[in-house]
């Protein structure tokens, strides 16, 4: 038997549960899978309280890993027992000591990415990949804003933004965090609890607004995300840690000056195998050449999930966080 954390109903991180479950073997394309690292995510949350719901419940949360495959479906060519992986994006059931997931889910490690910073950084830094290179392609010479700097997703942005020689303006939390932030290639960060952060991104660039906005507030930031942008600038919304986004009218993105609007995901973007190969290759590359370093600031136990969890939501953490199992 193996352990994991699962939950029964929707609700609280107290809804937590540390319990045995059993892993059949391997079907059909499928990889069993003994994880030595998970990351942990804010859709974590979002799942665990029902905001994205599950197909079903009892179920097992966590998107994101990486570890050793211990046995083979049929149908598996490019796998062999042994072979160092990881995986982030789906299907749910990471806060497990071990798994079964599709073969096709999984990423080869090179031997330059440890197991911990794979599961500490192929979430949020696919995630950073196709924000910056596919979904509003950074130049050089173009001026972002990343909320939630020093965040996990926003401590590889910065840097990887940086190193498309891009101006980078972030918002953070505190003054701590927003040396963190600059350390890792955020230019100008903004104390939003200071500051209004609408005004300052003006003042930044004087008055000329930014090319695009990465915004995973959600609720809190959205209106003034799209007031900080450049005529036919774009908000990216990728995330909703303040909430959902209300209905609004889309003549606004007429008046404030033909500006784009779009709701990504990573699921979609790496759907296909090849898009998931290329995104992950990508993220290796500026890994290893060290244009982007990850920073894996907090450790649990996987049995100490609500712990980490509370932290997550209490915004007490700094850029990656993994579960030991």
């Amino acid at each position: 038997m193996s352990k994991a954390i699962r939950i029964h109903q929707y609700g609280t991180a107290d809804n937590l549960r540390w319990e045995e479950v059993a892993v059949a073997p391997p079907g059909p394309g499928e990889v069993h899978l003994r994880h030595s690292a998970i990351g942990l995510n804010f859709i974590d949350v979002y799942h665990r309280t029902g905001l994205y719901p599950l197909a079903a419940l009892p179920a097992t949360l966590g998107m994101e890993g990486a570890g050793v495959v211990i046995a083979l479906g049929d149908g598996v060519k490019d796998l062999a027992q042994g072979d160092r992986v990881a995986y982030a994006g789906g299907p749910p059931g990471a806060y497990a000591e071990e798994r079964l997931i599709p073969a096709h889910r999984l990423v080869k490690l090179p031997d330059a990415i440890s197991d911990r910073q794979a599961a500490g950084m192929m979430l949020q830094g696919m995630t950073a990949q196709y924000l910056l290179r596919r979904t509003y392609r950074v130049q050089k010479g173009d001026t972002v804003l990343i909320h939630a700097a020093a965040g996990g997703v926003g401590l590889i942005a910065c840097q990887w933004a940086n190193h498309l020689g891009a101006t980078v303006i972030g918002t953070v939390g505190s003054k701590e965090k927003a040396e963190l932030a600059k350390a890792h290639g955020c230019h100008h960060p903004i104390l939003y609890r200071e500051e209004d952060f609408v005004a300052r991104v003006s003042e930044i660039t004087a008055g000329a607004g930014v090319a695009v906005v990465y915004d995973s507030i959600g609720k809190e930031t959205f209106l003034k995300s799209l007031d900080c942008l450049q005529p036919m600038g774009m908000l990216v919304s990728f995330g909703q840690s303040s909430g959902a986004v209300e209905s609004f009218n889309p003549g606004l993105l007429a008046a404030k000056g033909s500006l784009f609007l779009t709701r990504p995901s990573l699921m979609v973007y790496t759907a296909k195998r090849a898009d998931l190969l290329a995104t992950a290759a990508e993220l290796f590359e500026v890994v290893g050449s060290g244009a982007v370093k990850i920073e894996v600031n907090q450790h649990y136990p996987l049995r100490e999930t609500g712990q980490a969890h509370r932290d997550l939501e209490a915004r007490k953490t700094t850029g990656s966080t993994v579960l030991i199992p």
